[in-house]
């Protein structure tokens, strides 16, 4: 594969596949600037959403670049992040506060950054905050990754829920999803890994005005498989994608290396095409 091409999954599920992960982060950062300039022109304000992990990595390099060219619609755009670990500060190394500011909020001057303090004393009162700020508005951007086991954000499949009635929630994380943090070098044996979170739930995701999804590796293509063709419910939460009316899912060829070829192939380099929606 040597250039990006896309099909359409239903009618609301862009996927595109580059050709690597620098290409795969620089082709959302674009939609994502995008986005955020048009809402900041509609409404005088953005509120976006971002996954922190090693995933993102070149979305983040990109966005920055991207911002750089046009930075005065973040400078009215409220930040949030998805999830933290209890018990973390945001000066801990392996703290989702500390990842976002090092890719991003330290390069890019944003209206506010609304953090989920992982320290709290009272780390239910802490969700119960963090529920309420993001009910304060809608929200217009969430840029996600998925985990090993299908995860987005830290709802995993024994505790994912599709019509869940908070917006933010403690978990204990799933066995799977904390040896992913191994696997992405983030700890050295899952004995370090916390066990508990405070996570958004899939209902913001559900009810964001745009998903942006970013997944590099072989190790994310199981996810992808059966995000895009299993059934869409807990067992994979990012089959969730399926149901929203504007996602969007950049892919690099390793992560999308379990799908058809009916999918992946590539006759052409602008072939565009649209297929139908399993559920």
């Amino acid at each position: 594969m040597t250039v990006p091409f896309q099909f359409t999954l239903g009618r609301n599920l862009h996927v595109t596949i580059c050709p690597d992960r620098a290409q795969m982060g620089a082709a959302a950062a674009a939609l994502v600037q995008r986005e955020v300039a048009r809402a900041v022109a509609a409404s005088g304000r953005s509120r976006i959403v971002f996954g922190c992990a090693p995933s993102q990595d070149e979305f983040f390099t990109a966005l920055v670049g991207q911002a750089a060219g046009d930075p005065l619609p973040w400078t009215k755009t409220d930040v949030f992040h998805m999830d933290d670990y209890i018990g973390f500060d945001a000066s801990h190394p392996q703290s989702f506060r500390r990842y976002l500011n090092e890719h991003f909020l330290n390069r890019v001057n944003v209206a506010a950054f609304h953090p989920i303090q992982g320290e709290a004393t009272d780390p239910t009162a802490e969700a119960k905050r963090y529920d309420a700020v993001l009910r304060a508005a809608p929200i217009d951007i969430v840029c996600l990754g998925f985990g090993e086991n299908g995860h987005i954000a830290f709802n995993d499949p024994p505790v994912a829920d599709f019509d869940d009635p908070f917006r933010v929630k403690l978990v204990e994380i799933d066995e799977a999803c904390r040896q992913q943090q191994v696997n992405d070098g983030c700890f050295p044996s899952i004995v370090d890994v916390p066990r508990l979170a405070a996570t958004i739930t899939l209902p913001v995701f559900a009810e964001a005005g745009m998903l942006c999804g970013v997944v590099p590796t072989r190790r994310k293509a199981r996810a992808v498989h059966d995000a895009l063709l299993g059934p869409i419910g807990p067992a994979c939460p990012a089959s969730l994608l399926r149901t929203h009316p504007r996602a969007h899912l950049f892919l690099d060829p390793a992560a999308a290396s379990l799908l058809p070829s009916s999918l992946t192939a590539q006759p052409t380099a602008t072939e565009h095409r649209i297929l139908p929606v399993n559920s």
